[in-house]
């Protein structure tokens, strides 16, 4: 939410008379003293901010920094936190009866010392398009491998699980890369994957509608070698195999007790893109019915699905009816965020089902400074969206979006405080939100 004046602000009423007493009582009537803070939509429809307990966020909200410090951060120290409240428990005088250790020992056990537990946390960062061909990889070559990532290497680092979705697979044998390559069959050097070990790559997608180029162009099937790759790194991967079956496998992934899989499909091929029951690729998506049945079963388990399509592209920054479609299956059946790997100019969000649904985050590492459709030049190609994910206890707590800019074909760059400010205004107006 945006700045402005007139804004309401919610404080429980649990926590007021500490507040006032840290730091006096407030003057007008923006302040609003409440027993039970009005819900996420509630406060979107009167854009208003909330003091709320950290284990009670929502994703629907931001969560605001004060003088830089976030409860969302992983170093983060309450201590240090003009928000944090610290409370005594004293016996009242009127009690005359004593009060023994076996008695403070059951009501101090009874009691939560903190909302915000790290043990519990799990920061998730998820990526948009990553093809490292073309006049990226040949900035690989010039420039060092790891060239692409320097610049946001510390966001994708600091979580606990960094996505990549890698659309092309690894080939020993692929030329030397050409950056004015029109032919769109793609592979990647293995040496590239020093890339993803150097921005702290976790889980791989493999969706991607390049993974058979070099079976297609060179006749070489490198799905097997690229899998042994990543596995060789301790990448796990998901939504492409060595066949049907393992390409349909979601990956699951337990960090400090959050329990998280990952499970993704291809939508739109080519044919010779998507794994059969004898040979590798992407997982199709078919129906949907099978990743649906998937991640119902996971939620009834109690695991967290994370779904992510490789869709139908276009050059469009908000969702066309069968985008809200699809998308919406996968939030309906249980998934907890719902992203389009697919697309290279960042498209619209939802919320639906209970779930974060991002039809297209744009690309990561591929040299789309801007395309040419239909005689109309867009430069919004170079826009990227990094999604911080924080879970807690086995459900979202709250995303937040990191955005960032290609320079020099390779090299994301985080964009200029003006810059987000241009692109978060577009990409709520597709979303149908209102940038307040």
């Amino acid at each position: 939410m945006g700045g402005g004046t007139g804004r309401i602000f919610y404080v429980p009423e649990t926590i007021a008379g500490g507040m006032r007493n840290m730091w006096g009582w407030p003057s007008g009537t923006l302040v609003k003293t409440v027993e039970t803070i009005p819900d996420p939509d509630t406060l979107w429809e009167e854009n208003a901010w909330a003091i709320i307990p950290f284990d009670d966020l929502d994703p629907k909200l931001k969560v605001i920094s004060i003088d830089g410090i976030s409860p969302l951060f992983k170093d983060f120290q309450a201590s240090g936190y003009p928000l944090n409240m610290q409370y005594q428990l004293i016996k009242e005088q009127r009690l005359t009866a004593p009060l023994n250790a076996q008695d403070l020992e059951t009501v101090i056990s009874a009691i939560e010392t903190t909302n915000r537990n790290p043990d519990k946390m799990t920061t998730l960062v998820m990526t948009g398009v990553t093809a490292l061909v073309r006049a990226t990889a040949y900035r690989m070559e010039i420039n060092g491998v790891t060239y692409p990532g320097e610049e946001i290497a510390d966001w994708l680092r600091e979580a606990d699980i960094t996505h990549i979705s890698n659309e092309v697979s690894f080939y020993e044998d692929c030329p030397f890369p050409d950056p004015h390559n029109r032919m769109l069959f793609f592979c990647s050097s293995p040496d590239y994957i020093e890339l993803f070990e150097y921005v702290g790559a976790d889980v791989i997608e493999l969706t991607g509608n390049h993974n058979n180029d070099a079976l297609y162009v060179y006749g070489e099937d490198v799905v097997p070698f690229t899998l042994d790759l990543y596995d060789h790194y301790g990448m796990r991967t998901y939504g492409g195999g060595r066949n049907l079956g393992e390409a349909q496998t979601p990956a699951i992934m337990t960090h400090n007790g959050n329990r998280i899989a990952f499970i993704g499909c291809n939508a739109p091929g080519p044919v010779f893109a998507w794994a059969t029951d004898e040979g590798g690729g992407a997982a199709p998506c078919g129906d949907y019915q099978w990743m649906t049945e998937k991640i119902q079963q996971l939620r009834e388990e109690g695991i967290l699905p994370i779904a992510t399509l490789q869709y139908f592209e276009d050059y469009y920054n908000y969702p066309e009816s069968h985008h809200i479609r699809d998308f919406g299956l996968l939030a309906e059946a249980g998934a907890a965020i719902v992203n389009g790997s697919q697309a290279h100019r960042p498209k619209g969000m939802a919320f639906e089902s209970g779930a974060f649904i991002d039809y297209g985050l744009g690309n990561l590492f591929f040299d789309q400074m801007g395309v040419t459709i239909n005689g109309e030049n867009i430069q919004q190609t170079s826009w990227e969206v990094i999604q911080r994910h924080t879970i807690y206890d086995g459900h979202l707590l709250s995303t937040e979006l990191l955005t960032a800019k290609l320079q020099d074909y390779a090299q994301p760059r985080p964009m200029t405080e003006q810059e987000r400010s241009v692109f978060l205004e577009e990409l709520f107006s597709a979303s149908g939100w209102i940038s307040r």
